[in-house]
């Protein structure tokens, strides 16, 4: 029987709990848990033990485990734990935020990456990448309706203001962020337009009088940017953009990534920026039990080994 090994993600302020007691039902590989897994939750170890699943330390699932499941993308302060050949799931997005990890860690020790990408969900190993097709796409949409929602309340709470009827905003994109976004700012009435890919023409003609810019679009091709840093200077003074797809220097040329705890920048024309690429983690509690059951149904359930059977 092959084992995985939950552990904590250590990803700066992220509280999501990938898997909750109650969703464990025999599942076909063994599993142990890192002590104090499930903590933000006021989960006790002796809730997973109860189901029959084993508490380990992080060192102890590192060595013992050739099958790791983190949430997030690895921290460096893991690094000296990986082995030779493991397999890492979860969301470590090799060809963006984790492209750094991919390149200089991974490869480096023949780690096989099971990326969950909600549309694009693939193994990574070397320099081949291979779709995971018994995945269905949009398995895990809600998390990025989550991603939507949470990042515009978060935004404007760190930003200061309740928008009003006189506040105008552009959401790009209508896919599952965008839909989260707009359901969020649509709480305050704000003047509100929508712009597809094919509709994008039309808002950059008009790019200079928006309050609010939101983000939906996830750029697949490098250097295709949907807002470039030519169009960025034609914005008015104290413009806030959102990239809830959380596309740093990809979707909005030259911008990098934020915090939880620091989510917004001012760049030098006095334009801010919202770019946390764990957003749902601010709603936390509704987001963990999402997770929970389709991570269960879709990946926990399947044995690991088909995952690895992938690259051969």
């Amino acid at each position: 029987m092959n084992i995985i090994g939950f552990i904590k993600p250590n990803y700066p302020n992220e509280k999501r709990v990938a898997l909750l007691p109650e969703d464990i039902n025999n599942f076909p590989n063994k599993i142990i848990i890192e002590e104090n897994f499930g903590e933000y939750l006021n989960i006790s170890d002796e809730e997973y033990l109860r189901v029959g699943y084993s508490i380990a330390t992080r060192k102890e699932i590192f060595k013992e485990c050739d099958n790791i499941f983190s949430l997030k993308l690895i921290q460096e302060s893991d690094y000296s734990l990986l082995r030779e050949n493991q397999m890492i799931i979860g969301w470590t997005h090799p060809t963006g935020s984790g492209a750094s990890f991919m390149r200089n860690i991974a490869i480096l020790k023949n780690l096989i990456i099971v990326d969950l990408d909600n549309i694009h969900p693939k193994v990574y190993y070397k320099d081949r990448s291979i779709s995971i097709d018994f995945i269905p796409k949009n398995f895990i949409k809600r998390n990025s309706y989550y991603a939507g929602f949470s990042s515009v309340i978060h935004a404007l709470l760190n930003y200061g203001i309740i928008p009003d009827s006189n506040t105008k905003v552009a959401i790009l994109s209508p896919g599952n962020v965008a839909q989260g976004a707009f359901d969020a700012i649509a709480k305050f009435n704000c003047y509100i337009e929508l712009y597809y890919r094919k509709t994008l023409d039309e808002f950059y003609e008009n790019i200079e009088k928006y309050d609010i810019i939101i983000n939906g679009i996830e750029v697949d091709t490098p250097n295709t940017h949907i807002i470039t840093k030519e169009m960025l200077k034609k914005l008015k003074k104290g413009t806030l953009i959102i990239d809830s797809a959380a596309d740093a220097g990809n979707a909005i040329e030259g911008t990098h990534y934020t915090k939880i705890d620091e989510p917004i920048y001012k760049d030098e024309n006095e334009i801010y920026y919202y770019e946390v690429n764990n957003a749902p983690s601010i709603f936390y509690r509704t987001t963990s039990r999402y997770l929970s059951k389709q991570f269960s149904k879709y990946i926990f359930s399947n044995d690991v080994e088909i995952f690895r059977k992938l690259i051969n």
